[in-house]
């Protein structure tokens, strides 16, 4: 994917976004990058897929959601994907979680060194970053990070009442969501909507699932996560 087709596909397929949005995130997609070449940060190596698997499906959740004066947080969020492509898109304030702690600062320096003040990198464990963030986020996000039973009590602790976990999942979905029925119930949750697409290029599929947390989470969760691990809701 070119980065004419990038902003072609973006602009057709999920909003309309500023010329200078694409030199932003070409800046973002250079610098990954780079940066992987010191340490992993992705298996993706060249523009052409990197542009499509990482830019552009991280931009797919904007079809679906409107980040504006909301506040995100991006769990397990690697070398930053979703949550700096979408901080850049939108003006949503972005907390960008991972339990690496090489990564998070590298996000934390490259959100200064670009001026990107609606995103900041945290190092913790999920489990653990919940207990005294429980409750505080319009949205939680998290993509190809593990099943949805375990995600679920990861990430529905840290969202708001009726607040939107939003999990970026591949062709299982249907699969992890029938595992999920515990956990969701549980949880005090639903899902509300499963959107399936299929990347433009690729042709991977992807599913978008919005579940929504319909009251508040029982202080018992999270549990230590080789407890989740172990024995999944």
């Amino acid at each position: 994917m070119t980065r004419e087709e990038l902003e072609l596909l973006v602009n057709t397929n999920i909003m309309n976004l500023g010329h200078d949005v694409f030199d932003k995130l070409e800046r973002l997609m250079d610098d990954t990058l780079i940066t992987n070449e010191k340490f992993n940060l992705t298996a993706i190596k060249d523009k052409e897929s990197f542009r499509e698997l990482m830019i552009y499906d991280s931009l797919t959740v904007l079809k679906y959601i409107n980040f504006a004066d909301k506040e995100a947080i991006d769990v397990g969020t690697g070398a930053g994907y979703p949550g700096l492509p979408l901080a850049l898109a939108t003006s949503g304030k972005f907390t960008l979680l991972d339990s690496t702690k090489k990564k998070i600062d590298h996000i934390n320096e490259y959100a200064k060194n670009n001026e990107i003040d609606n995103a900041v990198g945290v190092s913790a464990r999920a489990e653990e970053y919940a207990l005294k963030n429980r409750e505080k986020y319009d949205y939680v996000i998290s993509r190809a990070v593990a099943q949805l039973n375990v995600l679920l009590e990861l990430c529905i602790p840290l969202l708001k009442e009726n607040g939107i976990f939003i999990a970026m999942k591949g062709a299982k979905a249907e699969e992890e969501i029938k595992q999920a029925c515990n956990a969701l119930k549980k949880l005090n949750c639903e899902v509300v909507e499963i959107n399936r697409i299929n990347l433009p290029l690729s042709k991977e599929e992807r599913n978008i699932i919005l579940i929504k947390k319909l009251a508040i989470t029982n202080n018992r969760y999270p549990r230590k996560y080789n407890e989740i691990k172990a024995k999944p809701l």
